[in-house]
């Protein structure tokens, strides 16, 4: 079973805490690093948790 808990970061729009059933896309950036947008429960706004 997922852990759901797990946190992404915070919504840089209103600080609310992201966690993983609101993970939308995960992706490989052009430097290598990983990222990701997820959904912000609180605002509701695409963001790229920070």
């Amino acid at each position: 079973m997922p852990d759901d808990t797990r946190s992404l970061g915070r919504c840089p729009n209103c600080d609310e805490r992201i966690t993983t059933p609101w993970l939308l896309v995960e992706y490989e950036k052009d430097d290598g690093t990983d990222g990701i947008w997820a959904e912000c429960p609180t605002c509701e706004d695409v963001v790229a948790p920070e």
